[in-house]
C-alpha cells in the first residue's frame, strides 16, 4: 500500500489516477478547491477499494499554505509515499495578452503553485529519504506557439523547475516525474474539435501511475508525443515562425 498526496483531484486526469490507486488499495488524500466535489471523488473511491481517505480545500494563490497542506497529508495518512501535483487552467491568449491580473493569475496557478508544493513535498522526503513528486507540465511548454505561449511558457517553467530539482533530489532517494500529456480529452478542452491524436483521461492516468511507481524522469502520455515533440524541436526557428497554430 502507498500513501499518496493528490493536488487538484477534482481535475480529469487526477480523479481517473485516483481511481487507479484506489483499485489497488492505495490511501489517499485528496485536495481541491471545491469541498463538494472532492468529498464526491473521496466517496467514490473508498467505494473502488482506497485503504484511507482525507481531503482538505487549497487554491493555487495559498502559496504559504503548501507546507500546511503537506503535514496535514503526512498526518492523516500516518505518513507520505507520493505526490502528484496535478492542479492547473488553461489560459485564455487573449485575455492574459491584454491584462496584467490575469497573467499574473494565470502564472500563479499554472507555475508557482506548482513549484512551491514541489519544494514543500521536497524537504518532507529528503528528510524521510525517499517519495515521489510527480507534477502535470505539458507538451506545450516544448515550444512557444502563437495560439498559447502563454500557457505554454507556465508549463515550461514547471518543466526546467522540476528538471533541476530532479537533479538535487536524486542522491537523496527522491524522484522527481515531470509528465507531459498531449491532447487530452477533458472538461477543460470540451471546446476543442478531437481528433487521432486525443487521449482519455483514463489512457493518461494508468501512464502516470507506472511513472510514479517506476520513478520515470519524463513522461510523454500517450508515447507517441516524444516522437512528435522531437521533430517540433528540431523544425529551423526561421520556418518555426513562419508557421501557424
Amino acid at each position: 500500500m502507498k500513501r499518496i498526496l493528490i493536488v487538484g483531484a477534482t481535475s480529469a486526469i487526477a480523479e481517473a489516477a485516483a481511481r487507479e490507486f484506489a483499485a489497488r488499495g492505495d490511501a489517499l488524500f485528496l485536495v481541491a478547491r471545491d469541498g463538494l466535489a472532492v468529498q464526491a471523488i473521496a466517496d467514490d473511491l473508498m467505494l473502488r477499494g482506497a485503504a484511507a481517505i482525507g481531503t482538505a480545500l487549497f487554491t493555487a494563490r495559498d502559496l504559504e499554505g503548501c507546507v500546511a497542506l503537506v503535514d496535514a497529508a503526512v498526518q492523516r495518512l500516518d505518513g507520505l509515499d507520493q505526490a502528484l501535483i496535478a492542479h492547473g487552467s488553461l489560459s485564455a491568449q487573449a485575455a492574459c495578452e491584454t491584462s496584467t491580473a490575469m497573467l499574473h493569475e494565470e502564472f500563479m496557478t499554472n507555475a508557482l503553485s506548482v513549484m512551491a508544493l514541489a519544494l514543500a513535498l521536497a524537504r518532507h522526503f529528503t528528510a524521510q529519504g525517499h517519495g515521489v513528486i510527480a507534477a502535470i507540465s505539458s507538451v506545450a511548454g516544448e515550444r512557444g506557439r502563437q495560439s498559447n505561449y502563454l500557457y505554454g511558457a507556465s508549463k515550461a517553467a514547471v518543466s526546467t523547475f522540476l528538471s533541476g530539482l530532479r537533479q538535487q533530489l536524486y542522491a537523496k532517494g527522491v524522484r522527481v516525474v515531470t509528465i507531459k500529456p498531449g491532447f487530452v480529452d477533458t472538461p477543460m478542452t470540451a471546446a476543442f474539435k478531437k481528433g487521432m491524436l486525443w487521449a482519455t483521461p483514463a489512457r493518461v492516468a494508468r501512464d502516470i501511475v507506472r511513472a510514479m511507481d517506476r520513478g520515470t524522469p519524463v513522461l510523454y502520455t500517450p508515447w507517441f508525443w516524444r516522437p512528435i515533440m522531437a521533430l517540433v524541436r528540431c523544425v529551423p526557428e526561421n520556418l518555426f515562425r513562419r508557421m501557424r497554430g
